[in-house]
């Protein structure tokens, strides 16, 4: 069994005339967290709400697990074991914590959400929010109010609606922002854990945490990829502290 659980293939999109993902080529083994870093404008984003199926390459392609993915819709991509986070949180802030959790685990298995009610009785359902909702620290608080959450904790929740889809990776947009110093370490600690689950391909602007974390980088620049590489190898690369790091870094 190959290590790769995910490759691009000579991605490139273009919005007019700007390039915005050339000929880019990454991969995400078993058991890592792969970060993804780059100045604001950098095709970050672009790069991965391509992986996750929101928006199709003009050329290249999205393998997963072996299999070529890239005309999948996102639901599909879900349903066969991609995971995403988004920076900006889609719960459903009126809704219980437990009754979102079910809502990924009804997505997960392809039952419809008109059946809702019905899910709330479902045994197989109900242990599967909850066995996330335990895994992320939550199930004490399982019958709160979503708003009632802190930011650190809605972050928490949305890992566990993705790992109610029993994801083969996950794809996480800066699960970092909006959260404090100590926010970011107690996430930072919790996804060290995680990778051993299913691994992560990360995009984050806090380097602390990116440096805690990753132990590969790739970094982009202008839609390009610049360099991929461990912690010290990125950190020595006199094109990236140019280009992102700063010569603080």
């Amino acid at each position: 069994m190959t290590d790769v659980v995910l490759q691009t293939l000579n991605i490139n999109k273009r919005f007019g005339a700007v390039h915005a993902a050339r000929d880019i080529c990454i991969d995400l083994r078993r058991g890592e967290i792969h970060a993804l870093i780059g100045p604001n404008g950098a095709g970050k984003s672009t790069l991965i709400q391509q992986i996750a199926g929101s928006l199709s390459p003009d050329t290249g392609s999205i393998i997963l697990e072996g299999e070529d993915v890239t005309r999948d819709s996102t639901v599909s991509r879900a349903r066969k074991g991609l995971a995403r986070t988004f920076q900006v949180s889609a719960l459903a802030m009126e809704d219980t914590v437990l009754q979102n959790a079910l809502l990924g685990a009804m997505g997960a298995t392809g039952q419809s959400f008109k059946l809702f009610g019905a899910a709330l009785k479902q045994s197989a359902l109900l242990t599967r929010a909850n066995d996330a909702l335990e895994r992320v620290g939550l199930l004490d608080v399982a019958r709160s109010r979503t708003s009632e959450l802190s930011h650190g904790q809605r972050r928490q929740l949305e890992i566990a609606i993705a790992l109610t889809l029993k994801p083969k990776l996950f794809v996480m947009d800066e699960p970092m922002a909006g959260l404090g110093t100590q926010g970011s370490l107690q996430l930072t600690q919790f996804l060290d854990t995680l990778r051993t689950q299913a691994p992560i391909l990360l995009v984050e602007h806090d380097m602390d945490a990116v440096f805690a974390l990753a132990d590969r980088i790739s970094v982009l620049v202008y839609g390009q990829l610049l360099a991929t590489g461990t912690v010290a190898e990125i950190r020595a690369n006199e094109s990236v502290r140019e280009a992102y790091l700063g010569s603080d870094s």
